[in-house]
């Protein structure tokens, strides 16, 4: 029930009413499934039954349809290669699932279609034609209709917009051959075998003889034309191979006819040896200069020392290894005893001692011997460094002509090896194309199709289609779907308050109880001989909620209203008054529609004093009650019909006479009020009561229209609210009443909808 802010965080007061006599939890609930499919079971059957039958008929119009299936085996191209040639071609070692659908759609295009219908037994086959008995179908008899339909406005002289046709490959076949391909192509089904290479190609057909037939021709065809398909290929490249042989031939004579001219004119005719001898002289003396530059900076480092010493005068006791010779150094040994030996007698003798002049002479002696083998080998080694000298200069210029003529060779070689080059690229082209179509005439001449027929068709021994265990059960699956489908689209669509879960969790309301349906009875009052034992005993359970949840230390005053008419709260709140005096108390009921009264005619009485003369002081109390045959129940009837009823109701006599009441001799006063959505009337005198009964017909009123009327209530801030659910049929709802009851409660209350 959608409320403002202020009206939902505040609940009245339930004081003199049962707070919540039945609770459920929200959500979804397979029992509230199963009473919905209860509810609505009628519908849902005949849906059920429909689809059945229609069924039933479209398997029994329906044409017997053969297919015949012919199982081929697709391998890669590679597997027609022969041995040796054409194993490592990349073509055919490229991703084979695009080869694979290709080849389906070969199978299904129009192409092969058209090989095959060109054979006699096919061309001529009345089923391909169109001329074939067809059955009666109701499928087709839909179809039918909707092209009458689409065409209607053809009926009336207006053309349909035509299409441009696509231009195809199919332009030169003649109407016939094009019908006959359409049927032929319509009718192939094909079925890739998983994990295998095996394919199943089928035909469907009316005619088993030619449903079998039909595929293995098709088969044929397929393997022939691929053969062809493969062998014309093979035949254009061997075309185009020879044309280029002879081509590159002519380019092979003319580049080879180059280099030989380059070759004479050029003197080259060893161009390869000579530049190998170039090479060899030239490392050569490199080597050879670089070894003479290396001896010459020896020779002249020792060079160097000996004109670092100057005079040979200057000599000393060691002298540098460049004059280390062995006569040098044996020179240089005798003067060096003598020296020691002279030292050792000048100690003992003088100057003029025969041995020490012997020792003196003798060492002079010496020193002449080493100088001259120190000249000796000082212009020994200035001559070697001289001659190291010319030898490096005559290495370096023969190194530099070396270069040169290495330098010029390199020039003639450029030229010569691009042509040579150029020379050998055409030839090895030349050469590939020659083998290229050797191999291409060997794989011609083996006639190697990677297609192969593994199982010819046979003529099918039933037909598949119609299939009455498959379409039954596949009707069965619709039909269920479609009845349940209508159950709860009709339920969705019903937004009516129907039980007392709808009463709990919709308008949040304590619910009383319900009153089961009495049909043949338009205001069925329990003081009837004939009212169902059951229709009773829901209203003493009603009075067993009032009674034991209110204080009886005053008069209970109690409102009885519904949301809209025609829901029976008059009925209500007649019985009610019933059962509480059958009980022992003191009822007063009063009449508080004063705009269609017509409680007074339950209980045949007279109608020339009520409420309108008691509130516009016409009457009084005591004037206006009237006994009835039940000696504890009072009534006070409407009286006139006055032009105010609102204002009347709205009084503060109104208010007084409610208030009286509380202090009076009765124990219950029951106010049969109008409807809320109707008139304002019970929202005015809710406040001045103690409870109020809304009474809700069930199966109608809405959802939002009861919520509406409970809103108007509450916000007239009353005591307490209780709801009735009235004209119950348990019999409709038994799956939600057993449910909830017990199938004691459905039984026991069943037989008030059956009398």
């Amino acid at each position: 029930m959608a409320r403002d802010e202020h009206s939902t965080n505040v609940e009245p007061p339930n004081r003199g009413l049962p707070q919540a006599a039945y609770v459920t939890e929200a959500g979804f609930s397979l029992q509230e499934r199963l009473s919905v499919l209860s509810r609505y079971r009628h519908v849902a059957g005949t849906a059920f039954l429909l689809v059945l039958i229609i069924a039933a008929f479209q398997i029994y119009t329906a044409v017997p349809m053969y297919r015949a299936t012919i199982q081929l085996r697709i391998q890669d191209e590679r597997t027609t290669s022969v041995v040796g040639i054409e194993a490592n071609d990349s073509f055919y070692w490229s991703d084979p699932e695009p080869y694979y659908q290709t080849q389906y759609r070969i199978i299904r295009g129009r192409g092969l279609s058209r090989r095959v219908i060109q054979r006699p037994e096919l061309a001529s086959a009345a089923e391909l034609r169109g001329e074939a008995r067809q059955g009666p179908s109701l499928i087709a008899a839909v179809t039918a209709i909707w092209t009458w339909l689409t065409d209607f406005p053809s009926l009336f002289g207006e053309d349909a917009p035509v299409e441009p046709s696509a231009p195809d490959e199919t332009d030169d076949e003649t109407e016939l051959e094009r019908m006959l391909t359409s049927n032929f192509v319509s009718r192939i089904e094909v079925v890739p075998v998983r994990n295998t290479q095996l394919v199943d190609v089928s035909f469907v057909a009316t005619d088993p003889e030619l449903a079998a037939a039909a595929v293995n021709a098709l088969a044929e065809e397929y393997v022939q034309q691929n053969l062809d398909f493969r062998l014309d290929a093979v035949r254009k490249t061997l075309d185009w191979l020879g044309t280029e042989i002879a081509r590159q031939q002519t380019v092979v004579e003319h580049s080879e006819r180059a280099l030989g001219d380059y070759r004479e004119s050029r003197d080259a005719l060893s161009l390869g040896d000579q530049q190998n001898i170039v090479v060899s002289r030239l490392n050569a003396l490199n080597d050879e200069a670089t070894r003479a530059r290396t001896n010459r900076l020896q020779k002249e480092t020792q060079y160097r020392q000996l004109q670092a010493l100057g005079d040979l005068d200057n000599l000393t006791e060691t002298l540098p290894s460049a004059v280390a010779t062995p006569a040098v150094q044996m020179a240089n040994t005798r003067m060096n005893e003598l020296r020691r030996e002279r030292n050792q007698l000048a100690e003992r003798y003088g100057e003029r001692h025969p041995e020490m002049v012997r020792v003196t002479a003798e060492l002079q002696d010496a020193n002449a011997q080493l100088r001259i083998e120190v000249q000796r080998a000082t212009q020994a080694i200035r001559a070697d460094y001289e001659a190291a000298v010319i030898e490096e200069r005559n290495l370096v210029a023969a190194l530099e002509t070396q270069k040169t003529a290495s330098m010029d060779l390199d020039r003639k070689s450029v030229d010569y090896t691009i042509l040579e080059r150029e020379a050998q690229s055409n030839r090895q082209v030349y050469e590939q194309l020659l083998q290229r179509e050797k191999e291409l005439q060997v794989t011609s001449n083996s006639n190697a199709n990677n297609i192969q027929i593994v199982e010819l068709a046979e003529v099918p021994a039933g037909p598949f289609s119609p299939n009455p265990v498959q379409h039954f059960l596949l009707a069965t699956l619709i039909g269920l779907a479609l009845g349940i489908g209508l159950a709860f689209g009709l339920d969705h669509a019903d937004d009516t308050v129907k039980t007392p879960e709808d009463v709990t969790t919709t308008l949040r309301l304590p619910f009383l109880g319900l009153v089961p349906a009495v049909t043949g009875k338009s205001l069925p009052l329990l003081s009837g001989g004939q009212t169902p034992h059951d229709f009773g005993e829901a209203f003493r359970a009603i009075r067993t909620a009032l009674v034991f949840t209110s204080d009886a230390a005053s008069t209970r005053i109690v409102l009885v209203t519904s949301a809209q008419p025609f829901e029976g709260k008059t009925t209500t709140s007649c019985n009610l008054a019933l059962v509480l005096a059958a009980g022992g108390g003191r009822v007063l009921l009063i009449e508080g529609d004063m705009r269609r009264p017509g409680l007074h005619k339950n209980f045949g009485l007279q109608n020339t004093l009520g409420l309108s003369h008691l509130l516009t002081n016409q009457a009084r109390i005591r004037d206006t009650i009237q006994r009835t045959f039940d000696p504890n129940l009072f009534v006070i009837t409407a009286g006139h019909v006055p032009p105010n009823p609102s204002e009347l109701l709205a009084s503060d006599r109104m208010k007084d006479l409610l208030k009286s009441f509380e202090s009076s001799p009765f124990d219950w006063v029951i106010v049969d009020s109008p409807p809320v959505l109707a008139v304002t009337d019970a929202v005015v005198l809710a406040p001045s009561v103690s409870g109020i009964v809304f009474v809700l017909g069930s199966r109608m009123t809405q959802k939002r229209q009861a919520a509406r009327a409970v809103e108007m209530l509450t916000a007239a801030s009353p005591h307490a609210i209780g709801v009735v659910l009235n004209r119950v049929d348990l019999n409709r709802d038994k799956y939600y009443y057993s449910h909830y009851y017990g199938y004691q409660y459905t039984s026991y209350y069943g037989s008030a909808v059956a009398s």
